[in-house]
């Protein structure tokens, strides 16, 4: 019995891809800014492929992904950062809690929600999905080894004490006790249900599935519509993103199951998401103090290398998904 190939190559390109996607390509960071990686790898880039390799390894697919990157968020927004309970978050006074305050909880429907969005679809999601489509041979295997995920783990955890001390330095703000617990709860039962989920099993219905041109059309206009929606609607920007994800999330995975779906339609999807934040980065300055000019600057450069990205990964899975048809 042969044992599974390890690709340290695309382990690797996920751990910076993550928090390229994660901060850069969203446009709230600029090019002033890149050394930031050091922290940001360790954390966006190590929270993605541990998430991948516990969920790969495991025989498990996209739920468990999804369900894994939510509990990400709630760790990295309720924990690390605690934006989900600051009032006046990176001091900005923009007031995000303000849209559907829950006065019980501490929090705001719509940034919550917001944010579990960000970090699930966009952070973890579309960060895996553009670099499997990169290494699409090795898509449905683990890259890394127990000695890979424990030094990952390690430069997560060191990665995130760093992101929190800062946070605290700088906020000076801590949620509440209950607030923690309530998080932790949380965080603790979406990863039992990822991982209580059923493994992966081939099936195919017989409708055919739909054009992958298709499918990331879908994802890029969705994509758009989630980060458009105006928080000032308060209550009712909460119900259209929350409308937004459950039709996304049922159609998907509706569709996954169809005939003919294959590794470049998910492919798409991530590609509709990451064009989604490169060409909304437009349209928003950078929270940091970069001048409008360099923010436009590396609005382009990310734009642009996620394309590249795209096209690499169009080619690589093509490719891939025509052998495996003809072999």
């Amino acid at each position: 019995m042969t044992r599974p190939a390890k690709s340290f190559p695309a382990a690797l390109t996920l751990f910076f891809t993550a928090p390229l996607v994660a901060e850069f390509l969203l446009g709230d960071l600029s090019l002033k800014l890149l050394p930031a990686l050091i922290v940001l790898a360790p954390t966006y880039g190590g929270a993605a492929l541990l998430i991948r390799e516990f969920v790969r390894r495991s025989g498990r697919g996209w739920p468990s992904i999804l369900l894994l990157g939510a509990a990400y968020a709630l760790l990295g927004e309720g924990f690390i950062t605690q934006s989900l309970f600051n009032p006046d978050y990176l001091r900005l006074h923009l007031h995000f809690l303000d849209h559907g305050w829950i006065p019980a909880l501490g929090i705001g429907a719509w940034w919550t929600l917001f944010m579990l969005n960000l970090h699930a679809f966009w952070s973890v999601g579309v960060s895996i999905a553009l670099v499997e489509g990169l290494f699409p041979n090795r898509a449905e295997g683990a890259w890394l080894g127990p000695i890979g995920e424990s030094v990952v783990a390690i430069l997560f955890l060191l990665g995130s004490l760093a992101m929190r001390r800062y946070t605290l330095r700088t906020e000076h703000f801590n949620a509440s006790h209950a607030q923690a617990a309530g998080t932790a709860a949380l965080c603790l039962l979406l990863i039992a249900v990822a991982f209580l989920l059923p493994r992966v099993r081939a099936s195919a219905g017989e409708l055919p599935a739909p054009s992958a041109w298709l499918m990331g059309a879908a994802a890029l206009l969705l994509g758009m519509a989630v980060l458009m929606i105006p928080p000032v609607w308060n209550w009712g920007a909460a119900a259209v993103m929350l409308a937004i994800d459950v039709c996304f999330l049922l159609s998907v995975g509706w569709l996954s199951h169809s005939h003919g779906w294959t590794g470049l339609h998910t492919l798409s999807l991530g590609a509709g998401g990451a064009l989604a934040y490169g060409i909304h980065a437009f349209f928003q300055p950078p929270l940091n103090t970069g001048s409008r000019a360099l923010g436009l600057a590396g609005n382009a450069v990310f734009l642009s290398l996620a394309l590249v990205v795209i096209v690499a990964g169009v080619k690589r899975t093509s490719s891939a998904v025509r052998y495996r048809v003809f072999s």
